[in-house]
Parts: structure tokens; sequence; C-alpha cells
């Protein structure tokens, strides 16, 4: 399978997963499934930024896939297919969003239990994301989610979030901020 083979060689994870797409393209559904464990930790952890429960994330991300499944053919390679697939979570979140007209509210026991049960998610990641589901502001936990968790770059996340990129910089840098001054008031503490 192709997708094994580029998964051992030396392809960047961009090239690789936009050689996903194109074999997706083609309908190849084994090609759908390595993309999906490649990247759904990262747009369910956007999604949930943007939604009220775990559960609406879990649609928005099924639906994402069936999105890209669907749409894979009018992908335009230009290395950034992160940003094209987040752009579709974001959509199918908005959608969902102003069906319901409801705000984010995500409770403590719903973040622990979903990053308690993914394995791609490292003990000290999931702390560090309850911690930022807490203090940060939604926009700040989007721009962290794409950034941080997602590996997107800055300007990609303008393009996604519709915001200059100088406001993604500003809004990230005050949310990294907030976040370290949380860590060391929690150390201080004990």
């Amino acid at each position: 399978m192709l997708f094994m083979t580029l998964a051992t060689s030396e392809y960047s994870e961009a090239e690789t997963i936009e050689a996903l797409l194109a074999l997706i393209a083609r309908g190849d559904k084994a090609a759908l499934g390595e993309l999906y464990e490649r990247t759904h930790a990262a747009v369910f952890g956007f999604a949930m930024s943007m939604c009220s429960s775990p559960a609406d994330a879990e649609d928005i991300l099924h639906d994402t896939y069936l999105a890209v499944f669907s749409s894979a053919d009018s992908y335009k390679p230009k290395g950034k297919p992160m940003a094209w697939i987040m752009t579709i979570a974001k959509n199918l979140a908005r959608m969902r969003m102003r069906k319901a007209r409801r705000q984010l509210d995500i409770a403590d026991e719903d973040w622990g239990q979903y990053l308690t049960a993914k394995d791609a998610v490292s003990p000290d990641e999931r702390i560090l994301l309850q911690t930022a589901m807490k203090i940060l502001s939604d926009t700040q936990q989007q721009i962290v989610m794409l950034h941080a968790v997602a590996g997107i770059k800055h300007r990609e996340i303008a393009a996604i979030l519709d915001m200059p990129t100088a406001t993604v910089l500003s809004k990230y840098s005050r949310a990294i901020k907030k976040l370290r001054t949380a860590m060391e008031d929690n150390r201080n503490e004990r």
C-alpha cells in the first residue's frame, strides 16, 4: 500500500497527508483510515474548542472525515492539507452551532474523560489542555488547539479563523502567558 511506503519514507507530514488526500480522491478508503489515524486528535481538539460537548465534537469529527472523503478531489495541493481539513471542521462546527444556538460550556469531566481515552495525548499534554479549557477564551482555545495540537502555522490559523495574522499571534502569545502564569501559580501553591 502506498500510504505504508509514505509513512516510512522521507516525506514531510504535509506531503504524506497530501498523498493520502490524492488516494482518497480516487476512492481509497484505506487511505482515509490512515488520514484519520494521523489527524483525528487535532481535528477533535479543534472541534472541542468550538463546541458545547464532546458528543458534538465527535459528530463534527465524523462529519469532517465524510466531507474529506467526498471532496478530496477538490483539494489543491499547496502544502497546507491540515489547514484545509481544519477549515472543513470549522465550517461544520459553525453550522452546528448556528443550528443549536449554543455557547461553549465544556464540563471539566468531559475533557478529562476524552483526553484520558486518547493514547496520542501524553499525561502532560492532558493537564495542559484541561487547564487551557478552563482559563482561555474561546478564540484563544481555538488558536492554541490549532497551533499546539494540530501544528498549523499562525498565518494558516489566521485564514481558518478569518483574522489578521497579527491578531492570531497576539492572542496566542496572551494565551501562552496565561497558561504559564497558571502553571507557575499551581507550582507555588504546592
